[in-house]
């Protein structure tokens, strides 16, 4: 072996990179001068590509696999130096190895509400976050538009931009689903694979794909929670006497005899609210028109009197005028009475109108008076 080919073996390079941090995306091979040696081995793993980078040109991409540096294995690189077969110095050229795995469990979520039309309730402002995962699937179109000359690019470098094309593509997707939002929960994979679509067809654009795409919570603003809490709980009081045993229940059990007293004041409370909602409601459930006051009794008829005395009548007479007569001695117990509607003469003690004049009378005088 002559000394040309034993120097010539000794710098000889081995191009490889071992990636651990699972967050960088690009990494450039460095070489003091970036001088790469003819004929060095260049060792491209699964899940990686080598962009060859010649003058701030980019030169070529390879795939994984193991690739010796020599002019008839680059022929982009021999056309842009003219190189011939028998060159052998050392080339200055970058090489730049990009991580084509996917990045995986990447939080996305909107920094604001979204604004959107709900058929049902109008206007509402909608919440949402979930995961993400990126992958590049065009290294040289990756390297071009995004990396640059970075010598080390990582997924924070991209991140903020990614997830505000998913919140702006989120958006408008889900603005435009027509979707409403009782429904949104149970159609969270749907959406997502709307999305996911609309974001890729983006982000295609750096040499990237969104393989996954997931919506977490789709939530609303505490008001309008609280509005269809209340909603759900009038649908779930629908049998009134069940929810009153139920409630009764529940307090007995929270406070001893103190939740009982409650739950029996709740009882009375919610058994007086039934009976009016029944009272109200028709044969079939139909509320009835509120029943009219009834109207106040008529007042009482005035009745007159006559009075039989030697063979006569006398009369008509008030009741005040009767009274007048009681007090004075004029008419007595057995004075016989008769008014319009009385079958014949009656004493007056037998008279219920009249036997109450009797009875207050006041007691005769005391003796000296």
């Amino acid at each position: 072996m002559g000394i040309l080919d034993f120097l010539t073996g000794e710098f000889i390079d081995v191009i490889h990179w071992t990636e651990d941090s699972r967050d960088t995306m690009v990494w450039r091979f460095e070489r003091e001068g970036h001088e790469i040696k003819y004929g060095a081995k260049l060792t491209v793993r699964e899940g990686q590509a080598a962009v060859f980078v010649h003058e701030g040109q980019l030169a070529d991409v390879f795939t994984p696999g193991l690739y010796m540096l020599e002019t008839n294995n680059m022929p982009i690189l021999t056309t842009l130096q003219h190189w011939d077969h028998g060159f052998r110095s050392p080339f200055k050229s970058e090489i730049y190895f990009v991580n084509t795995t996917r990045f995986t469990d990447l939080k996305w979520g909107t920094k604001n509400p979204i604004m959107c039309r709900d058929p049902e309730f109008g206007p509402v402002r909608l919440r949402a976050f979930g995961t993400y995962a990126v992958k590049v699937t065009d290294p040289a179109k990756f390297l071009i538009e995004i990396v640059g000359t970075d010598g080390e690019f990582t997924m924070d470098e991209i991140s903020y931009q990614i997830r505000n094309i998913i919140v702006q593509e989120f958006s408008r997707t889900i603005a435009g689903s027509g979707i409403p939002v009782l429904d949104m929960a149970a159609n969270t994979r749907e959406l997502g694979k709307l999305v996911a679509g609309e974001i890729s067809q983006k982000v295609a654009e750096y040499g990237l794909t969104i393989p996954e795409f997931y919506i977490e919570n789709i939530s609303l603003p505490p008001a309008v929670e609280q509005a269809l809490d209340k909603r759900t709980s009038m649908g779930l009081v629908g049998d009134l006497g069940k929810f009153t045993q139920y409630s009764a229940a529940e307090a007995m059990a929270r406070g001893g005899e103190a939740g009982a007293g409650m739950g029996a004041g709740l009882g009375m409370g919610m058994g007086m609210a039934m009976a009016n909602q029944m009272a109200q409601q028709g044969p079939w459930g139909a509320t009835q028109p509120a029943a009219a006051p009834a109207a106040p009794p008529p007042p009482p008829v005035e009745h007159v009197w006559h009075i039989a005395e030697g063979g006569q009548t006398k009369g008509p007479f008030s009741k005040a005028d009767m009274g007048k007569m009681a007090g004075s001695g004029e008419l007595t117990r057995d004075s016989f009475v008769w008014t319009p509607g009385q079958d014949g003469w009656m004493r007056a003690e037998d008279v219920q109108e009249l036997a109450q004049l009797f009875t207050i009378l006041p007691p005769p005088p005391p003796p000296g008076a």
